[in-house]
C-alpha cells in the first residue's frame, strides 16, 4: 500500500489515509454504541437486512399471540359469567325439589300447598331472571341464536366463534343452548318480564310429576354446565400452548435483534483504542510535510 511521497505537500496521502480510518473507527464505534443504547442489534434495515426481516415478522407473531392471550382471557371471562347463572340456577332447582318433595307428603293440606305454590312460582321467575341476566358485553349468553337483526331468538344455539391464535385459522367454536325457565320445561316466558307457574303441587299424585319435571331440569343444567366447564378447559390448555409459544417466539426474535452487551462492550473497548491511535496516526501524518522545511535552508 502505498504512503505517499513526503516531499510532496499539495496532497497528503497519509493524512487522507488516517482520517478514512479514523471515520470508519468513529462510525462503526457509534453503531456500537447505539446498540447499548437502544438493546437492539438492528437498529435499521442495513444492519442486517435478512435479520431485519426474520425479526419483524417473529415480532408481528407474538403480537398477534399476546392479543389472542387476552382473546382466550376474555373468552373464559363469558364461560364463567354462565357458569355462574347455571350454578345459580342449579341451587334453585334444588329448593324447588325441595319445595315439591314436600308438597307430595300427604300431611300437607291446601293452605301448604298454596304457599309452596306460591313459592315454586317465586323461584320460577327468578331462574328466569338469572338466566335471561347472564351477559357479556351486550350478548346473552343464553338467548339462544341470533336473528338477522343480532337479537336473541331464545331458541336454539348461541355459536361463539373466539381468535385464539395469530393466524386466522386459529379459531376456537362453543356452541350454547338456550336456556330459559320454558326450555328447562318449569314454566313459561315471553321474554319480556312476565314468567308463568306451570309446575302444580295441589295435589301429591301432581307434586310428584312436579318432582320429575324438576329432576329433568336438573339433568339439563348439569349437562349445560359440564359443556362449558369442557369449553373451559380446553381453553386453558391452548393458553398454556400459546403462552409457551409464544416464549420460543420470543427467544428466536431476541437472539437475532437484541444487543449482546458483552460483545458489543469488548467491541467498543478495541474501537476506542484504534479511536485513539487513529487520531495519533492523523496528527503524525499531519506533521510528516513540514519536514521539507529542512529542504529550504
Amino acid at each position: 500500500m502505498s504512503i505517499g511521497d513526503l516531499s510532496r505537500i499539495n496532497t497528503n496521502v497519509q493524512s487522507m489515509k488516517a482520517l478514512g480510518q479514523l471515520n470508519k473507527t468513529n462510525s462503526e464505534l457509534g453503531i456500537r454504541q447505539l446498540r447499548l443504547a437502544t438493546g437492539s442489534r438492528l437498529n435499521r434495515a442495513e444492519d442486517d437486512s435478512a435479520g431485519y426481516s426474520i425479526a419483524n415478522k417473529l415480532k408481528a407473531k407474538t403480537r398477534g399471540q399476546a392479543q389472542a392471550l387476552s382473546n382466550i382471557g376474555d373468552a373464559k371471562g363469558m364461560l364463567t359469567v354462565g357458569e355462574g347463572a347455571l350454578n345459580s340456577t342449579m341451587d334453585i332447582l334444588q329448593t324447588m325439589k325441595e319445595k315439591a318433595v314436600q308438597a307430595a307428603n300427604d300431611t300437607m293440606g291446601s293452605e301448604e300447598r298454596t304457599a309452596i305454590k306460591n313459592q315454586l312460582d317465586a323461584l320460577t321467575a327468578e331462574i328466569g331472571d338469572t338466566l335471561a341476566g347472564a351477559e357479556f358485553n351486550g350478548t346473552k349468553i343464553f338467548g339462544g341464536a341470533k336473528d338477522g337483526a343480532g337479537s336473541p331468538t331464545n331458541a336454539g344455539d348461541l355459536a361463539l366463534n373466539f381468535q385464539v391464535g395469530a393466524s386466522a385459522a386459529d379459531t376456537f367454536g362453543v356452541d350454547i343452548g338456550a336456556a330459559n325457565v320454558a326450555t328447562l320445561g318449569i314454566g313459561t316466558d315471553d321474554f319480556a318480564g312476565t314468567v308463568a307457574g306451570t309446575l302444580t303441587v295441589d295435589t301429591a299424585a301432581n307434586a310428584q310429576a312436579s318432582i320429575t319435571t324438576i329432576d329433568t331440569a336438573i339433568e339439563a343444567v348439569n349437562s349445560s354446565v359440564s359443556g362449558l366447564g369442557d369449553s373451559q378447559a380446553r381453553l386453558s390448555i391452548k393458553q398454556d400452548n400459546l403462552d409457551t409459544s409464544m416464549t420460543n417466539y420470543e427467544a428466536a426474535r431476541s437472539r437475532i435483534e437484541d444487543t449482546d452487551f458483552a460483545k458489543e462492550q469488548m467491541e467498543i473497548v478495541k474501537l476506542q483504542i484504534l479511536q485513539q491511535t487513529g487520531i495519533g496516526s492523523l496528527a503524525q501524518a499531519n506533521s510528516g510535510p513540514q519536514s521539507v522545511l529542512s529542504l529550504i535552508g
